[in-house]
């Protein structure tokens, strides 16, 4: 395999899977906290069970927690775009080419590049490992005065100027841009680059060219960054993946692992809470409870993590050998796909599921993944989410939306779903 047919596979658009999607399983409608209605449709016709994609492809869907959780906790079911063809990354010649026996991957002895989330072990574990002190749960208890003094920043500045505001820019986005900036060395004045770059390469909207403009611009913005800390260290964590790393790691690597924590590190967490504040301000009921028992925080992130999961479908995985799941047979080869947002309505695993219940006893969910690839920064993300809605919660009382809900811009055509903006007014 060549370096540019390997850097294809690993930078392929992440907005792939859902084009080959119906549009009923991927836009949410009607109740914009629901599961899209194609996946709804589909509950209760197994864990388990056959879909086709646009390009003709033969995959698995997967709905059920327990299910799901097997496949991401299964080495046998691979993440390794490289070595091995995710249908939700091909187009249809590929797949036919694939069904008659010419599309296989040629063998790669080792992965150059540093896209750690599209790897398995022993690749993953090594550039991973690299990150976990990072984020560990102190560190990031650490970090929570710091993130409180950026939102009561904000609530202040958005008191200041008046009785209306536009929540995502005024509140949502710059808590975790401003964190995840301070943590891997960016300056934050470079914020709205990366940003737009960012949501150009995660609409399902933007053109081929487009798309590819906006990925290279992302790519040379980092690889400046990392030639800076390069020659002039600091403490921050590139810096320390520059310097530290035993072996060290190359310039790709550097850039593919930050391009990762730097779109992660904001395009989540922002969603999360412009979304988040949306679910709460159409369910008065649950944000009273709220504002009644802040101690209810904890219970409420967990149950909006789940009632949201605002990854679209979710992830897939590629099975390297034969694996039964919940009792249905995953051929070798065969593309899995676990659709998040149905998993985490699971009827099985929670009473009434589509019900918003901030009192609903702490229980896992797959919103952060499961496994070797459960998400590195979920402690951080918990701890943003904490602070941004309980600041809002009890600082802003009178918060209420300014517009109809209906009103409410979706992020339909966004691999992250959320909210374009949320208008809100107060007394």
């Amino acid at each position: 395999m060549t370096a540019s047919d390997q850097q294809r596979t690993t930078t392929e658009s992440p907005t792939a899977m859902r084009r080959l999607l119906p549009a009923d399983m991927v836009e949410r409608g009607g109740c914009p906290f629901d599961p899209p209605a194609g996946l709804r449709e589909r509950r209760g016709e197994g864990a388990v069970q056959p879909l086709r994609l646009a390009n003709g492809a033969s995959t698995w869907l997967v709905t059920g927690l327990e299910e799901a959780r097997a496949v991401l906790s299964d080495l046998r079911f691979s993440s390794d775009r490289v070595r091995h063809p995710d249908a939700t990354q091909l187009q249809a010649h590929e797949v036919e080419q694939l069904a008659a026996g010419g599309g296989a991957a040629p063998n790669v002895e080792s992965r150059t590049d540093g896209m750690f989330v599209f790897m398995d072990p022993p690749e993953h574990t090594r550039l991973r490992r690299l990150l976990t002190g990072q984020f560990t749960v102190r560190r990031m208890k650490a970090l929570e005065s710091h993130i409180r003094e950026i939102a009561v920043e904000h609530i202040e500045a958005m008191r200041a100027a008046g009785t209306e505001a536009d929540l995502v820019p005024a509140y949502a986005l710059p808590i975790p841009s401003l964190v995840i900036c301070e943590m891997l060395g960016v300056d934050y004045a470079d914020r709205a680059r990366f940003q737009e770059n960012t949501r150009i390469s995660l609409d399902s909207t933007s053109g081929d060219d487009e798309r590819a403009r906006a990925g290279l611009e992302l790519y040379g913005f980092i690889q400046e960054l990392v030639a800076a800390k390069r020659a002039e260290p600091a403490d921050d964590m590139l810096s320390g993946l520059i310097h530290d790393a035993d072996p060290p790691l190359t310039d790709a690597q550097l850039v593919d692992m930050a391009l990762v924590l730097l779109g992660a590190g904001h395009e989540t967490t922002a969603n999360m809470l412009g979304l988040g504040m949306f679910a709460l301000l159409e369910h008065p009921d649950q944000l009273a409870a709220l504002r009644d028992d802040p101690a209810l925080l904890d219970n409420a992130i967990e149950e909006l993590l789940r009632y949201l999961s605002i990854i679209q479908m979710g992830v897939s995985r590629v099975a390297t050998e034969t694996v039964t799941v919940g009792g249905v047979e995953i051929p070798a080869g065969s593309t899995v796909i676990i659709a998040t947002p149905e998993v985490n309505r699971d009827p099985r695993h929670w009473g009434e599921p589509d019900r918003l219940d901030v009192r609903r006893p702490r229980a896992s969910h797959l919103a952060f993944g499961h496994g070797v690839h459960q998400c590195i920064g979920q402690q951080l993300a918990r701890v943003e989410m904490q602070v941004g809605l309980g600041e809002l919660v009890t600082r802003m009382p009178d918060l209420r939306l300014a517009v109809p809900a209906e009103q409410v811009p979706l992020r339909n055509e966004m691999l992250i779903f959320g909210v374009h903006s949320l208008p809100v007014t107060w007394a």
